[in-house]
């Protein structure tokens, strides 16, 4: 441990030196108090975090049946709901586009499949 130095401009006088004696162990007894708390701070969290981590990594065999039951249920629901919703989307669908005019000629072409593929000459299925 090294040695403290004296502060150079200490009071001369006795009393005056048992004043500020005093008012230093005001000051380290409040920071003692201050380093009681926050280490009674840090152990605080500590604990948190080591519940919230067996929280998200512990276990989850109870945790996961909850979760399916509720998505089962889900599920049930959705399907009671299904026909009613296609039926309704049934009625609300309209053509997005209007029809061709009949004025226009309509050419019907049929196009014959090879029996090689173009590209790479292979025999098709």
């Amino acid at each position: 441990m090294a040695m403290l130095e004296a502060p150079k401009n200490l009071p001369e006088k006795a009393a005056d030196l048992r004043v500020l004696l005093a008012s230093r162990e005001v000051e380290i007894i409040g920071f003692k108090a201050e380093l009681r708390s926050r280490d009674l701070l840090i152990e605080k969290l500590k604990h948190q975090l080591a519940g919230l981590r067996r929280h998200q990594f512990g276990s989850r065999s109870e945790s996961l049946d909850q979760l399916e039951l509720s998505l089962e249920e889900e599920e049930i629901a959705r399907a009671a709901e299904t026909p009613a919703t296609i039926e309704a989307d049934e009625e609300k669908r309209q053509p997005k586009r209007k029809p061709l005019p009949d004025h226009l000629p309509r050419n019907e072409t049929v196009l014959e499949v090879g029996d090689a593929c173009a590209s790479c000459g292979g025999k098709l299925k």
